[in-house]
């Protein structure tokens, strides 16, 4: 029997934050964890926090000895208090699901050395704290050569939220996929500075689409950009969710998370003393589709919309001096970054930024470290980009 409990609790912003408790029975195991989420959105967000929420669900259902309890809507930067609270509420394992919450994690970790700790798209570590990432820049560049393979007018809308490593590294790898099935398309970028803002991405997806992008597509965590562009009949892509229920005529493919595949190896390694408290300083996790934990698709197990086959199959590119079929490219490169030891890599060199600034030499590719730290973008990309360097 399963039980879930939600009552309020105070953000330190003056908000209010949702605490959801889920107890399940063990079955005959006394090994108990309890582990806790905090999103930074509504668990009904559609995008990056119903993810994380659908594979905290999807962890305890597949290990029987698992508690989980999450808090939402914290905004950034904001997160101690709720740590505060889980901690006194007997949490063992503490997962902080946004950027933003970076530094305040490190805080408490110091703060609970019996408390272990991970933190999703960050880089900061302690010997209680890991970092994971389920990433998405191989996705983005395949939805790339789909944006670009359809764009008529070779303007391309792309609403990103906040101009952070993780949103450069995702614009620059749809931007480089584009160009490489339509050399002469642009991805125009609007900003929120928002994770979640339906009524801002409305505004911004309309705006794209005003000044003549034929193709959009949305980091914010919402079905927004989809249901705008849908509106308007332009081909648009799911995010972090399958949105293909929102626009089976225009939802083309996507880029799908399963935060389950980490989250169950994470804690199945805790409940056996593989990670400890103490031995957590080089843990991270960066999952990409060989681990399963990013998908192409519109839809699980949809990678393309059937509806756009024969269209992506009637586009051609370039490669190594040979026209091939765009949805040829895609599929050989979905399968080959799917396997053991891809031979491709979107950031390969050489690459410059949009300056001219040689980024990535020939024969090197970026590092985790270097994706993890990206302030620049390729060119490309139109609008402005914050922090971006120059020289």
């Amino acid at each position: 029997m399963k039980r879930i409990l939600t009552m309020a609790l105070a953000a330190a912003a003056g908000g209010a934050a949702l605490l959801g408790q889920t107890t399940q029975a063990q079955g005959n195991s006394t090994a108990k964890l309890k582990a806790c989420f905090i999103y930074v959105g509504p668990t009904g967000d559609i995008g990056w926090t119903y993810a994380h929420d659908q594979a905290r669900k999807a962890a305890e259902k597949a290990l029987p000895w698992l508690e989980t309890k999450y808090v939402e809507s914290v905004p950034e930067g904001q997160a101690l208090p709720a740590i505060d609270r889980l901690v006194a509420d007997k949490c063992q394992v503490i997962f902080t699901t946004s950027f933003g919450y970076m530094d305040d994690t490190l805080t408490a970790a110091k703060k609970y050395p019996n408390v272990i700790f991970a933190h999703a798209a960050g880089y900061k570590r302690n010997p209680n704290m890991a970092t994971y990432m389920a990433d998405f820049y191989q996705v983005y560049y395949l939805n790339g050569l789909v944006a670009g393979a359809l764009s008529k007018s070779g303007k391309i809308g792309f609403v990103g939220t906040y101009p952070v490593p993780e949103l450069k590294r995702h614009l620059s790898a749809f931007a480089l996929g584009v160009k490489a099935a339509n050399p002469k398309a642009v991805v125009d970028v609007k900003w929120l500075n928002s994770w979640f803002d339906p009524a801002k991405t409305r505004e911004a997806s309309e705006a794209l689409l005003a000044q003549g992008d034929d193709v959009l597509t949305s980091a914010e965590d919402s079905a927004t950009g989809v249901q705008t562009a849908a509106a308007k009949k332009i081909p648009t892509f799911s995010h972090y969710n399958s949105m293909y229920r929102f626009s089976k005529d225009y939802v083309v493919t996507g880029h799908l998370a399963h935060w389950d595949k980490i989250y169950i190896d994470f804690l199945t390694k805790v409940h056996n003393g593989t990670y400890t408290n103490k031995n957590l300083q080089n843990v991270d996790y960066w999952w990409l589709l060989n681990k399963g934990a990013v998908e192409m698709g519109a839809d699980a197990g949809l990678a393309v919309n059937p509806k756009y086959v024969p269209q992506l199959k009637a586009a051609t590119m370039t490669v190594k001096g040979q026209k091939v079929s765009v949805y040829d490219r895609l599929m050989a490169l979905t399968k080959d970054m799917s396997s053991a030891k891809p031979t491709f890599d979107p950031f390969a060199g050489p690459l410059k930024d949009r300056y001219g600034v040689t980024r990535v030499p020939a024969g090197k590719t970026l590092s985790v470290a270097d994706l993890n730290s990206m302030s620049w973008v390729v060119p490309g990309v139109v609008g402005d980009v914050a922090d971006e360097p120059k020289k």
